[in-house]
């Protein structure tokens, strides 16, 4: 896995290094500040980011807001501050895990571990409700032209809906697709 470190402490970014390296990741991009985190998690594409929250110019929390702006990636941040504060701010920001500092191997595996599992659910669940709003839409678009055919037409549902798929089938196009052609010829 490809993995951005965005860490002000030069010694803390190493040891994240080594320890990542060690478990078999590939740290593709070290930030001393998080714009730079922004901007190399931009240019580098990394599949998860270890963000500090405490950096110059940025904080951790708003260089993740912005990061997951621009593509959604599993983060997991890392602090010396445990305030609950900071805590709903970075669960807030889409965060999906929380390191207080000082932290072990131990420690961060299985929190990179859990924040990439939580992302893939997440992002499932998201495809997913993408998958039922575009069968509402179709479904909308669909009984509004059986409607449509009904009033005009002075056809049963069953016939309106029969005469549909029948157009559909014909045209080899989806029955949302001559549906909304019916919609936007008799509007």
């Amino acid at each position: 896995m490809r993995i951005l470190i965005a860490e002000d402490e030069t010694i803390i970014r190493l040891d994240l290094r080594n320890l990542l390296e060690d478990a078999g990741h590939e740290v593709c991009a070290e930030a001393r500040d998080g714009l730079e985190a922004v901007e190399l998690a931009e240019s580098q594409r990394p599949d998860l980011a270890i963000l500090d929250v405490k950096m110059p110019r940025l904080d951790g929390i708003e260089a993740a807001r912005r990061i997951l702006d621009d593509r959604p990636i599993p983060i997991v941040m890392l602090t010396a501050y445990g305030q609950d504060e900071l805590v709903s701010r970075a669960v807030e920001a889409g965060v999906f895990g929380y390191l207080v500092k000082p932290f072990r191997e131990a420690d961060l595996l299985p929190a990179i571990a859990t924040a990439r599992a939580r992302h893939e659910e997440l992002a499932a669940l998201r495809e997913q409700a993408d998958s039922l709003a575009d069968a509402l839409a179709a479904r909308k678009s669909i009984e509004r032209a059986k409607g449509l055919l009904m009033e005009r037409d002075g056809l049963s549902e069953e016939e309106a809906f029969v005469r549909l798929r029948k157009a559909s089938q014909l045209s080899g196009k989806p029955l949302k697709v001559v549906a909304e052609s019916l919609i936007a010829t008799y509007s």
